[in-house]
């Protein structure tokens, strides 16, 4: 590894190549087979789990049907849902009791509820997609200080870090805008993250600098320079990944050096925000999770991306073949990169890891089930023993929930409503289950 990724915050620079190369070499060497996952599920665990799930849904619906606009009210409305959910993971997804702790009560939840309370204060026009965008970052930022051994808190840098996702990534994968103005904003925001003169252009852009004051404010240059080393790499990344948009010629070697790097440096980032300094293992496992995580969301993301000519791994192969051996490698990639986590030692690290395991796999196994077209069907049929539901009835019920969505986001908001004190949503809208 680079070596002087442990040493003291003021010195060291970050081996960014090396991180990217040890990436490609573990992936280099996963099989493009099924991996023997954990026990997979019997069709009546499945079909115990579905009605599980429906009947949590049925007691989440009955909230939607009155709004909650009191303490008491919302007090009650939490504990009705909290149980629910609890009641629900148990049974359905297998999580322990320690699990639940912390995507309940004050733990992830907690991290979201805050989260989404402190955007509306930065910025009351925010809309609650991009909130819960920003929420899935701060999560891994959170998680990260757990595995570390830290206080999970959500920190003035990874608010900020987590508010820049909707305010620079959405603008620029947005086909509507002009790729000049894009590259213009690209070059100034690069400098303003250097720390060079920058004027901002636009509000949109004098909100992102506020957003880099607030990271400065609680890590100052010249104490932590690889803090902002690695929101240039993350930025550096960015702009690669829009010039190869514009490559429909890009190799396989190009479309997965430009994932691997937007992806692992995106998670790298989150690690030296989470903790101020890194050792050579808590720099190589961020990276590697980024890695992941940009996996699971490209496999996801793959109908939306195929339809705005996006190149990723994904969109790449599935124009030549069936997305079997890619999916079987990722995998394999995923149980590598989870092989990672047991060096470090924390109260919670046994129950996080096993959150974090399992919902590393599930987000794979998941959007692969909804892409089923792109699949053979013995690759389906085998992967979907390894789902706590069948895939064609987690596409019957995203469809329902899809129908639901404006009602749950009235049910979050009247949530917000509530003092800084009082607990939010206790699971928030964008996922009935870990990701």
């Amino acid at each position: 590894m680079g070596g002087r990724l442990g040493s003291t915050p003021s010195t060291g620079t970050i081996d960014m190549n090396r991180l990217l190369e040890d990436a490609l070499q573990l992936w280099a060497a996963c099989p493009d087979a099924l991996p023997a996952l954990s026990a997979g599920f019997e069709a009546s665990e499945q079909a115990d789990a579905e009605t599980r799930l429906d009947l949590f849904l049925s007691r989440l619906q009955s909230e939607l049907e009155s709004l909650p606009r009191t303490a008491e009210a919302r007090a009650s409305s939490h504990r009705r849902i909290s149980e629910a959910f609890a009641e629900f993971g148990r049974g359905a997804l297998r999580l322990d009791e320690e699990q639940l702790r912390l995507l309940l009560s004050d733990g992830f939840a907690g991290i979201g509820g805050r989260m989404a309370r402190r955007a509306r204060m930065f910025d009351p026009a925010v809309p609650l997609a991009d909130v819960l965008q920003a929420s899935r970052n701060a999560w891994t930022a959170c998680g990260l200080q757990l595995l570390f051994g830290r206080m999970m808190a959500l920190t003035s840098s990874i608010f900020a870090y987590s508010m820049l996702y909707p305010y620079t990534d959405n603008y620029l994968d947005d086909p509507a805008a002009p790729a000049q103005d894009k590259l213009g904003f690209s070059r100034r925001f690069g400098l303003r993250l250097a720390g060079q003169p920058a004027e901002a252009a636009n509000s949109r852009e004098e909100t992102i600098w506020r957003l880099v004051g607030l990271i400065e404010g609680e890590y100052p240059r010249a104490d932590y320079p690889r803090v902002f080393e690695s929101l240039l790499e993350i930025h550096a990344a960015q702009h690669n990944s829009l010039r190869l948009r514009r490559n429909l010629d890009a190799s396989y070697d190009e479309i997965l050096r430009t994932s691997f790097h937007k992806g692992g440096s995106s998670v790298l980032a989150d690690a030296w925000l989470a903790a101020g300094e890194l050792s050579p293992e808590q720099a190589r496992f961020a990276f590697l999770w980024g890695v992941l995580l940009q996996l699971g969301d490209d496999l996801q993301d793959l109908a939306e991306d195929l339809d705005a000519g996006v190149l990723t791994l994904f969109t790449h192969a599935a124009a030549r073949m069936p997305l079997d051996r890619l999916t079987c490698r990722t995998l394999h990639f995923a149980g590598a990169v989870m092989a990672q986590m047991p060096q470090f030692p924390a109260p919670a690290s046994p129950a996080l890891q096993g959150l974090i395991r399992k919902s590393s796999f599930s987000l794979i196994v998941r959007a692969a089930g909804a892409a089923g077209g792109r699949y053979t069907p013995e690759f389906l049929t085998a992967l979907e023993r390894h789902s706590p539901f069948r895939f064609g009835f987690l596409a019957d019920r995203k469809r329902s929930l899809g129908q639901r969505s404006a009602r749950m986001a009235r049910l979050f908001e009247a949530f917000l409503e509530g003092p800084e004190d009082e607990p939010v949503f206790p699971w928030l809208p964008s996922s009935l289950m870990p990701r």
